[in-house]
């Protein structure tokens, strides 16, 4: 049986690094139109704020491309995600089931514990280097 070619949103776009208070955390954006639109728009200053308890959710100053993107998803702990309808960027601290409008952005690789602290706080998002 042939195996299938995993769906685009699960390939690495690009490293990217999350700075708070000095501390960093890393990511892999995926590659899809939103992440693509993401990337586009760093670096990036905002300030997070905690939403449910389980993401830290900030405004972004445009809404991304949703092209392409599913109608919604479940997301785990340290998904980056774009929620469409309101046009911000959240962080999942915990895992969550399905929700429509959440478009997935990336994956955080090392350092969730500094984005899982209560906000408000400010985070510097940029690329890292190749």
């Amino acid at each position: 049986m042939a195996r299938q070619p995993e769906p685009s949103s699960n390939k690495a776009l690009m490293k990217i690094r999350l700075t708070v208070n000095g501390q960093g955390a890393t990511a892999t954006l995926y590659d899809n139109a939103a992440a693509r639109d993401f990337a586009a728009l760093l670096p990036l200053s905002l300030t997070m704020e905690d939403y449910a308890t389980i993401e830290r959710v900030a405004g972004l100053p445009r809404k991304l491309s949703t092209q392409g993107a599913p109608d919604g998803m479940a997301p785990v702990a340290g998904e980056l995600t774009h929620y469409a309808p309101w046009g911000n960027l959240a962080i999942f601290i915990q895992d969550r089931c399905y929700a429509r409008g959440l478009v997935p952005l990336g994956k955080v690789d090392k350092g969730l514990p500094v984005l899982a602290q209560p906000g408000p706080y400010q985070v510097r998002i940029e690329r890292m280097e190749p």
